[in-house]
């Protein structure tokens, strides 16, 4: 047999010019094209040992539909990835791939790796060209009852398991649109909302039933809930955002993450048949490293600031966000204000007007691995800007927690779970996702949802608790 000639460098894809892209909501990367997608496709060793698939927390047959996308064989490769990923079209733009499946590509040990979810992204956008989703053969019913609350990734990836394992399933979402952070977190030019509203569509179609406006631990109570159910599973997220309880902090014009990305993305502020406010700011500063900074920052750009920049208080290497969005975002012309910690916000006339910060310099690693900031002393200066934004992180809301005296909780607010099985401390109450890790990824609020699902279908069938 031939030897195999190794392609060092993934196929590039096209993407909009950031000149032109930071002025519109559009998606940034373009996608493949199909002879694009067999090219990349191609560049798979077919390791006899896939390592792949360990950084995979969906365990999707990567080689399997990598080898079928070479062969032109679209259909097959989305079918297979769907076995274990209901959401491929959402994974395949908003996962970790470099520090998952791809970072763990044995490519990856001296060229890049195949480029995984761009290729899972194709297959999903080529399907939903084709005009028709492929729809699994619905299994014999059980009889039994899940009530799945909340419908975002977690939520969704357990509705879909538990539906094709044959059980009644429910969804409850407390806001007016399913998809969960996907629509009100994940702005529009990185993860599309048609795209979500075709991926849920896809879980109703196996079974599920959505319900809309339905606060769970308001109109119904868990108890409430499981005299009706046999089962539940919480896959709330975190939407409570966290603040900083620094001087000035409740000036106007600074906002949470969460506040000001909802608004934009579910509340459509950047669409002008929309009424929704937001403030826009022409020097807007975003406090935080991580992927919702990054999306807040370039928000404000395409919301019409002149000037965003980024206030973090470790340097570029221990950015937690993504390669890919920080490139995106240096492109775009997002500032970064490194080694800065923030110490209070100053305004005038009830409007903040700067933001006091102190440098710092890395220490010792600390509990996350990364190098603890240490403060300058006497380093203090100011930045002026009229928006701000706070993107340090987020907690489960306490409402399901406070009418629901059983389940556990721990000292952050997220629900105690065992990991192995995704049982809470109450009888019947599974929990995945970020109500149980904080604010995390997509994909292992997914991963974990599997789990949830498995254990839940083990749990009807025998009773065994």
């Amino acid at each position: 047999m031939a030897k195999k000639i190794i392609v060092p460098c993934k196929v590039k894809m096209p993407e909009q010019p950031a000149g032109e892209r930071v002025h519109n909501y559009q998606e940034v990367p373009y996608g493949y094209t199909p002879e694009e997608a067999m090219e990349e496709a191609r560049r798979c060793l077919q390791c006899a040992r896939p390592t792949c698939m360990d950084g995979c927390p969906v365990n999707v047959n990567i080689p399997g539909f990598l080898a079928l996308v070479a062969d032109g064989d679209f259909q097959g490769a989305v079918d297979m990835i769907k076995l274990t990923n209901a959401l491929p079209a959402i994974t395949g733009r908003v996962c970790p791939q470099e520090v998952q499946c791809e970072g763990v590509c044995v490519l990856n040990k001296k060229f890049e790796p195949v480029g995984i979810g761009r290729l899972e992204r194709f297959v999903a956008d080529w399907e939903a060209g084709q005009g028709k989703i492929a729809i699994p053969q619905a299994p014999p019913q059980t009889g039994r009852k899940v009530a799945v609350v909340g419908s975002g990734p977690a939520g969704l990836t357990a509705a879909a398991d538990l539906a094709r394992m044959g059980h009644e399933v429910d969804v409850f979402e407390a806001l007016h649109e399913p998809g969960g952070v996907l629509v009100y977190g994940i702005p529009e030019f990185r993860l599309p909302k048609a795209i979500v509203k075709r991926e849920v569509d896809y879980v109703k179609s196996l079974g599920a039933d959505v319900h809309l406006d339905f606060i769970v631990g308001s109109v119904a109570t868990l108890d409430e809930l499981l005299e009706k159910y046999d089962a539940i599973l919480l896959g709330t997220g975190a939407g409570l955002p966290w603040f900083m309880g620094l001087p000035g902090e409740n000036l106007g014009g600074v906002y949470s993450s969460n506040e000001y990305l909802t608004r934009v993305n579910l509340m459509k502020a950047y669409r002008p048949e929309y009424d929704t406010p937001v403030s826009r700011g022409n020097r807007v500063l975003t406090i935080g490293g991580g992927n919702t900074a990054m999306d807040a920052a370039r928000t404000a750009l395409r919301l019409g600031s002149k000037e965003s920049i980024i206030v973090y208080r470790r340097s570029r290497a221990e950015l937690p966000a993504r390669a890919e969005e920080v490139h995106h975002a240096e492109e775009e012309g997002v500032q970064f204000n490194l080694l800065t910690t923030p110490v209070a916000f100053h305004g005038k006339d009830g409007r903040v007007t700067a933001l006091e910060c102190i440098k710092n310099e890395l220490g010792e690693p600390d509990a996350s691995g990364r190098r603890k900031p240490v403060p300058i002393e006497g380093s203090n200066f100011f930045i002026e800007a009229d928006v701000m934004v706070i993107a340090i992180g987020q907690s489960p809301s306490p409402l399901i927690a406070n009418t629901t005296p059983e389940l556990k909780t721990m000292k952050n607010g997220t629900v105690a779970a065992d990991t192995a099985t995704m049982k809470t401390s109450k009888k019947g109450v599974f929990a995945a996702g970020d109500i149980i890790t904080g604010g995390a990824t997509v994909i292992l609020a997914m991963g974990q949802a599997k789990i949830a699902a498995s254990a839940i279908d083990e749990y009807l069938k025998t009773g065994v608790w």
